[in-house]
């Protein structure tokens, strides 16, 4: 099974990300990994940390010679803005934050706790996000991401329909808020801005789509391991993360079902793509049916609220004697959903690459790409 786990505070010495179960074989490109890191630390309304920190990968076990070895794979980023023992601990929790309850759960401080709660530590997620993808590409499949929300301002995708992946990708990178509508940067700019002036934030709604994936990866036989669910997790794991739909999401239980599910053709001329010449009018459920994806592009979209700190603190209290305060301020954001892109895309591409991994083995690269055209091969015949 391949899987990861992080570790690393915000200001301490490095964060790490531990991936294990990944193939043998495959060829690491690092330039490929810290792109990604550098995207993450991108987009408008980013604050003074980003300027600080220059985030690069250091692969620690698990390669030789840039190729997997199969055995676990420890991925490091220093962070420069090192500090940890010289901080003071909060007197007034943050609203928005873990600060208060993580402080009474673990009967302890809030430093402690806003130290590991605190988005930097999406950096090594990024990180074994993109390694995720280098395996993903290998066999044909692409992510990308983007915003479609700003607060209350809808960028949405009009103009992109038909467009690739790679275009798609083009369009995200001229942007400086990472939509794909880079001609509405100038009204996305002031509106983070007047939040800016007014000591407030911004959130909004990002979009990851993925093409090239084939039928069955996930499974409807068990609840906790339906594809559906587990990205779901997944991303509902991220910092400031609240919402996620799928598909049309929501907006199907406001429909009828002749209105929501999307008929099936078969065209055999499309038969030797990965969705076997199976193709849909529509694409409502966004990839997935029945925990499982049905050769369609995956469609997922994440509602991040606003960043929690603000330089108009809202009212709290002071933990010693629990008089009425304002709230501690530490340095942040004031709009970060273009990072939020990156790190969901790079979440969702995790648990993609373990679906693949589970449905066609994972020893090595080898191995699993002759087990994914056997599968073709078979699927076509059946």
């Amino acid at each position: 099974m391949l899987k990861y786990s992080t570790a690393g505070e915000s200001h301490g010495k490095s964060l790490l990300a531990l991936v294990d179960g990944f193939p043998a074989g495959l060829t690491i490109d690092e330039s490929f990994i810290n792109h990604e890191l550098r995207l993450r630390q991108g987009g408008y309304g980013r604050g003074g940390r980003q300027k600080l920190e220059q985030d690069t990968v250091n692969i620690l076990s698990g390669v030789w010679q840039s190729v997997t070895l199969g055995s676990p794979i420890a991925l490091q980023i220093v962070n420069n803005d090192y500090k940890l023992e010289r901080l003071k601990e909060l007197e007034r929790p943050r609203p928005g934050h873990a600060d208060l309850t993580g402080a009474i759960k673990y009967l302890g401080s809030i430093r402690g706790v806003l130290e590991r709660s605190s988005a930097r530590e999406t950096a090594a997620r990024v990180a074994a996000g993109a390694l995720a993808r280098l395996l993903l590409r290998e066999f044909g499949i692409q992510t990308v991401s983007y915003v479609v929300e700003l607060g209350q301002m809808q960028l949405g995708t009009q103009g992109t329909e038909g467009l690739s992946v790679g275009e798609l990708r083009a369009l995200r990178d001229q942007s400086s808020i990472y939509s794909v509508r880079p001609q509405s940067d100038p009204d996305a700019e002031a509106y983070i801005d007047q939040m800016a002036q007014e000591g407030d934030t911004l959130g909004g709604v990002v979009e990851v789509r993925v093409e090239g994936l084939p039928f069955g990866l996930g499974t409807h036989a068990q609840w906790d391991r339906k594809l559906d669910g587990r990205l779901a997790q997944a991303v509902m794991a991220v910092q400031a993360i609240k919402g996620v739909e799928i598909g049309m999401g929501f907006e199907a239980a406001r429909k009828r079902g002749s209105q929501v599910h999307d008929p099936i053709h078969h065209d055999p001329s499309l038969a030797h793509l990965p969705h076997l010449g199976y193709v849909r009018p529509t694409n409502n459920a966004g990839g997935l049916e029945g925990g499982m994806t049905n050769g369609q592009a995956l469609v997922l979209r994440a509602a991040k609220k606003p960043i929690s700190t603000l330089r108009k603190p809202l009212d709290s209290i002071r933990m010693e004697d629990k008089q009425p305060h304002r709230a501690n301020y530490e340095r942040s954001d004031v709009c970060a959903i273009s990072a939020a892109a990156i790190i969901v895309e790079h979440v969702v591409a995790f648990e993609i690459a373990t679906a693949l991994v589970d449905k066609f083995g994972g020893d090595s690269l080898v191995e699993m790409k002759a087990r994914y055209e056997l599968f073709l091969k078979m699927a076509r015949e059946h």
